[in-house]
């Protein structure tokens, strides 16, 4: 590997120590000289510092300034008096603020200062890292801001402005803030008002149901100035330019959890600030050439549409009505018939059951990625043949279902850290189909539990997964032509009349669909899934504990 050229190298003083400080253009790096190293001690940045190595790279450096210098400096939460020889031979410092990895994926901003002999070399510093700094043209430095104040705990607006708001100030990043007045009060606003060219990106304060409304107003805006049909079901959607940044505050934060690896404002706003950039597959939702709705993470038939419409009727109880809903819905166990129909990726790396989990710089998305940019090169062929490929690969399955679910992510939670399908990839152009046949109660028990436990879960007779780039769902009612314009209320009540008697030993009609914790109308959909169509301000979970990533500043 090539060795970097230094841009800066001086003995700067840390903590009554001389170090020697090397600025490249990749890294900010110390570590001890020989005349320190002979009064070594022990302890950590944050306090006594550890004798060794240490590292940042340039791209995790949040901010730099210079400082001014007290003749006490705060140490293990006690005031000491500097030593005559320090204050007096360098009386100059700057301040580096960077990234500081903790347990569990949480990212902290930490504090290293740095004093230097005179004021010259301490400009020299600080200008140099700033220039550095500047050349990361990835970085926001304008951005939208909707915080919703209703979600979760109703938390939004003073996590967003004690736990993020100092952190985009110390970036110089300068935000527009919009605080929801309603429900989709940030989908209308993307759609239709807000002036887009002049931000860097879009940040929504709240939970699923709030990054839902910021992915419907970009794309569907994304969509109508490129001239795309959202309407049309064969359509091939428009990426969106504007990356997004999730700051968790809402009761669910499920798309957070899957593409950081923890819900905690401080790591996403941080993600944020170093501008990473995560793509992430989206699935557009129709029924009979009608659009409905887009999901990122999962479309549910049977058991989790009826758990979520169940719990609709219960908001009043607060979270725990999610956990009475499931009880009541698992001791209903209704089936449903129904044809589902897919279209298999068959030209991808990776399987559903691989045990391959989608991590940061995952190969499976990255090959999606290239093998995407290269479709792009291609699609003057003719979209006819194209077509016709496709219809000889679709395959069809009739059968009484508990449920019908597609992930386009792990779906993980705290609650459930393993999530519907472990193996699912955020940007690889697919999704995960889940379908869970007609069983006993006990073993549908058996199945749910083992989205907790290490055991794989679809390894079970009544259980298949297929990783799909489409598919259908058409319930029994809907399948012959005389059936079809069945009047809505005709269907309510002949479902209504089922739930009512379950002993009756037959199928309720049909199920409602949970898309990303929302109830579709329709319970005939077509669903069809596009690579990478939004992006985030994420780095995808990192696979590397705390204690062997060489980007840590720790003793190398």
């Amino acid at each position: 590997m090539e060795k970097q050229p230094k841009l800066l190298s001086s003995q700067l003083l840390l903590k009554n120590r001389l170090f020697e400080v090397t600025l490249q253009r990749a890294t900010l790096s110390w570590k001890d000289t020989p005349a320190a190293g002979r009064r070594r001690a022990s302890g950590g940045i944050n306090g006594t510092l550890k004798v060794g190595s240490y590292c940042v790279p340039v791209s995790e450096i949040i901010a730099v300034r210079e400082t001014e210098v007290d003749s006490r400096t705060k140490d293990d939460g006690r005031w000491q008096k500097m030593s005559q020889a320090s204050a007096g031979t360098h009386p100059f410092a700057f301040t580096v603020s960077y990234v500081d990895r903790g347990s569990r994926h949480r990212w902290r901003c930490s504090d290293v200062t740095f004093h230097c002999p005179d004021g010259a070399l301490c400009h020299q510093w600080v200008q140099t890292i700033k220039e550095q700094l500047l050349l990361l043209t990835n970085r926001p430095k304008h951005l939208l801001v909707y915080i919703n104040p209703f979600g979760g705990k109703q938390q939004g607006k003073r996590i967003y402005e004690q736990k993020v708001a100092p952190l985009f100030s110390r970036a110089s990043i300068s935000t527009d803030v919009i605080v929801t007045e309603r429900a989709n009060h940030a989908r209308d606003h993307l759609r239709t008002d807000a002036d887009l060219k002049k931000y860097d990106g879009v940040v929504c304060v709240g939970g699923d149901g709030m990054f839902s409304e910021v992915i419907h107003g970009l794309i569907s805006r994304t969509q109508r100035e490129a001239g795309v049909d959202e309407n049309c079901p064969e359509e091939k959607l428009v990426p969106c330019d504007l990356r997004i940044g999730i700051i968790p505050a809402g009761s669910t934060d499920c798309i957070c959890y899957a593409t950081v690896g923890v819900n905690d404002p401080i790591t996403s706003a941080l993600h944020i600030i170093v501008g990473d950039s995560q793509a992430l597959d989206v699935c557009s939702v129709h029924h009979n050439s009608t659009f409905l709705r887009y999901s990122v993470s999962l479309l549910g038939y049977g058991f989790y549409g009826d758990v979520l419409t169940d719990s609709e009727r219960k908001r009043w109880m607060g979270p725990a009505r999610y956990d009475i809903s499931g009880l009541k819905t698992f001791l209903t166990h209704n089936y449903y018939e129904g044809t589902v129909s897919f279209l298999p990726a068959t030209d991808i790396l990776g399987t559903p059951r691989d045990k391959t989990k989608c991590r940061a710089g995952c190969y499976v998305c990255q090959d999606s990625e290239w093998r995407l940019s290269e479709d792009k090169q291609l699609c003057k062929l003719d979209e006819d043949v194209l077509d016709q490929e496709e219809d000889g690969r679709w395959q069809v399955i009739r059968s009484k279902f508990l449920a019908i679910n597609a992930a386009s992510m792990s779906c993980a939670c705290p609650r459930s850290p393993k999530g519907l399908s472990p193996a699912a990839h955020l940007a690889d152009g697919t999704a995960d189909l889940i379908l869970v046949r007609k069983c006993s109660r006990l073993d549908f028990l058996r199945h749910l539990l083992r989205h907790t436990s290490k055991d794989d879960q679809f390894d079970l007779a009544f259980v298949e997964v297929h990783r799909v780039r489409r598919f259908r769902f058409t319930p029994k009612h809907c399948e012959s032509d005389s059936e079809l314009d069945l009047k809505e209320s005709g269907k309510k009540l002949f479902s209504h009349i089922c739930r009512d008697h379950p002993a009756c030993g037959c199928a309720t009609v049909n199920s409602n669909w949970n898309c990303d914790g929302e109830i579709l109308q329709h319970a005939a959909i077509e669903v069809r899934v596009h690579c990478q169509l939004v992006k985030l301000f994420a780095r995808g979970i990192e696979e590397l504990p705390v204690f062997e990533d060489p980007c840590c500043p720790s003793a190398i």
